[in-house]
């Protein structure tokens, strides 16, 4: 194909390379984000991955706390970015607003020209971790913060849980958050239902069939079962992420939360270090997962599902050797796998 296309001319062969490059990985689609960790040696720099992001065309990024560098290479990009809050900083934050002030000031309000989204303050946290204590009281400090900087309207507060909080999911409709939770988590869904924010869901299927290979296929996993597998009264289930996404909504309709919107914060599909971790199934289900979100699901079918990727690169700092493998991107900005999308699908 390369001798063709230099046949025609330089440029033309240079641009329709390029149209094929960018062929390989395109995440169109204001919906899908891509989770972007920093716990590797071997990274490249901020401003050669939001390069990255904008030739592949991924519109929406999430970082787990402000790090200057990157914040400073987003300016002017037009991402949209969900911030994190690290969990460390939540008893400082939560106990003393000038702290909120103050990270608002030198993380969001510094950087006028960064297309903020959300703020997530801390990452899964539940009892009895001792952040739960200051996890509300965090979440109110900074709102109030990006309020008195008039920014309430622009960036939303939300703090994202694992699916872990779920004490039952099967069938969906059965979906309900732990008893020895719900005092502590229903303070938060009417702290979001105030301020219109979101419920973030890190949701991996990887994990739900990995450790139940035994009754979980891997095709209701990976959305290439040909038929329903799970009926659940009048909803009919042919892939894990739909069931695990409306025991979601389920259990934030029984904690009277049910005006919420999921937004899927992380999901993802590693290539080593476990079970059915090939690049073949990673591909495959990120590759689905693209299509899929434009769709719904069967309780709340019509309306796209925003969700992040996790993650864009594979990072050598984590532990155990699975946490290695999750990228779309090995460090020196190849694509692990190909990614093909249809904005028609």
């Amino acid at each position: 194909m390369a001798v063709a296309l230099y046949s025609c001319g330089s440029m033309i062969a240079a641009m329709l390379l390029l149209g094929l490059l960018l062929a390989t990985f395109h995440v169109t689609g204001a919906n899908t984000g891509v989770c972007y960790g920093l716990l590797g040696d071997n990274l490249p720099p901020p401003h050669e991955v939001i390069d990255l992001y904008k030739r592949n065309n991924i519109q929406r990024m999430r970082i787990y706390a402000p790090a200057p560098e990157v914040l400073q290479a987003l300016r002017g990009s037009d991402i949209e970015l969900m911030v994190g809050v690290a969990n460390e900083d939540l008893h400082s934050i939560g106990t003393d607003m000038a702290n909120a002030y103050s990270w608002v000031q030198t993380n969001i309000r510094s950087y006028g020209n960064v297309k903020f989204r959300y703020i997530a303050v801390g990452n899964e946290i539940n009892p009895p971790a001792w952040e739960a204590d200051y996890l509300l009281g965090a979440m109110k400090n900074i709102h109030q913060a990006i309020e008195e900087a008039g920014l309430g309207n622009q960036i939303k507060v939300s703090t994202p849980f694992s699916f872990m909080v779920l004490g039952e999911s099967y069938p969906p409709s059965k979906g309900s958050f732990r008893p020895e939770f719900r005092s502590f988590i229903n303070p938060i869904i009417r702290f979001l239902e105030e301020n219109g924010a979101p419920f973030l869901f890190n949701m991996y299927p990887y994990f739900s069939y990995s450790g139940n290979t035994q009754y979980i296929s891997l095709e209701y996993v990976l959305f290439t079962s040909p038929q329903v597998t799970v009926q659940d009264g009048q909803f009919g289930y042919q892939n894990i992420f739909d069931a695990m996404l409306d025991a979601g909504y389920s259990a934030l309709e029984k904690a009277g939360g049910a005006s919420l919107e999921i937004v899927v914060s992380e999901t993802g599909w590693p290539t080593a270090g476990g079970t059915a971790t090939t690049v073949e199934n990673a591909r495959t289900y990120n590759t689905n997962l693209l299509r899929h979100v434009k769709k719904g699901t069967p309780k709340r079918p019509g309306k796209p599902i925003e969700t992040y990727i996790f993650a864009m690169f594979n990072e050598n700092n984590k532990n155990p050797e699975l946490e290695k493998h999750w990228g779309l991107f090995y460090p020196n900005k190849q694509s692990v796998y190909q990614i093909e999308f249809s904005p028609t699908n």
